[in-house]
């Protein structure tokens, strides 16, 4: 399977009152991830909206299976879950330096949409090219 790895320091703005990052903040890691994910393929978020195609998010999960906190060294790792011509999900895994099990795994899912009606975009027929190369991406493993 073809992932990236994002690598992020805990700040303390994105800790609680207990010393624990917020539940609230992985899923900002994910877009950190998903971005470098995205630049994988060859093309930026960027690229994408200029050629008119946008993501709005439609689903997201998030399973804590650990703590991290302040100064935590962490490598987020992406891989798409899935892809359709309509939809595309990206799943996370959460890991603390030296730690080998995740303390955190999530998905993403995120629909193609025209960037000036926000109509469904289909990828497939758009953009057979860009749509390609990220299902062979999910498929490789």
């Amino acid at each position: 399977m073809v992932y990236s790895e994002s690598k992020i320091t805990v700040r303390y703005a994105e800790t609680d009152q207990m010393g624990i990052t917020h539940h609230s903040v992985y899923p900002v890691w994910y877009e950190v991830a998903r971005t470098d994910f995205i630049k994988l393929i060859g093309i930026t978020y960027s690229q994408m909206e200029r050629m008119g195609v946008m993501t709005p998010l439609v689903e997201l999960t998030s399973r804590y299976k650990g703590v991290t906190r302040y100064e935590d060294e962490l490598t987020v790792r992406v891989h798409i879950g899935q892809i359709t011509p309509a939809r595309i999900q990206f799943c996370y895994e959460v890991y603390k330096e030296g730690e080998e099990k995740p303390c955190n795994t999530g998905s993403t899912t995120h629909a193609w949409v025209d960037s000036k009606t926000f109509k469904p975009l289909n990828m497939k027929r758009h953009y057979p090219d860009l749509y390609e190369k990220m299902y062979r991406m999910a498929q490789e493993g």
